[in-house]
């Protein structure tokens, strides 16, 4: 792992609230807030109603941007694919109690994980005058 995937992990290994974008069939951008973690493999998760538009919008359209502000005043630009999963171990793994103020549990048929895949990930720390770049070469 380079120094640079290590401050990445470091910024999005634990929940942080972020906004997330995608696009409506008319092309228009939508962003609203959302909790989300990252997990081993750098991808990104976060919980979300079935039936929400953006459930709607990225099953139309898989492009995706995640932006939020870490610690320190380190900000994150996250491109990326995102889908949906209802499936129960993806559901159950990213299960936490919080969640329960939504769902009734993990096995809730409203609950699912929205997974975005980054492929590029752009790091700006406050004094930095030009980000750092990941690009997943996968």
């Amino acid at each position: 792992m380079t120094e640079l995937e290590r401050k990445i992990w470091h910024l999005i290994s634990r929940p942080q609230l972020a906004a997330f974008a995608t696009a409506g069939k008319d092309g228009r951008p939508w962003v609203r807030y959302v909790m989300a973690r990252g997990v081993g493999d750098f991808s990104i998760r976060f919980a979300t109603f079935v039936n929400s538009r953006k459930v709607a919008q990225v099953r139309h359209n898989s492009e995706v941007h995640l932006a939020w502000q870490a610690e320190d005043q380190t900000y994150l630009q996250i491109q990326g694919r995102a889908r949906v999963s209802t499936e129960a171990a993806e559901r159950s793994a990213f299960w936490h109690e919080n969640l329960r103020r939504y769902f009734r549990g993990a096995d809730d048929p409203n609950y699912a994980v929205m997974i975005v895949r980054p492929y590029r990930i752009e790091v700006t720390e406050a004094q930095a005058m030009q980000p750092e770049v990941w690009q997943n070469r996968a």
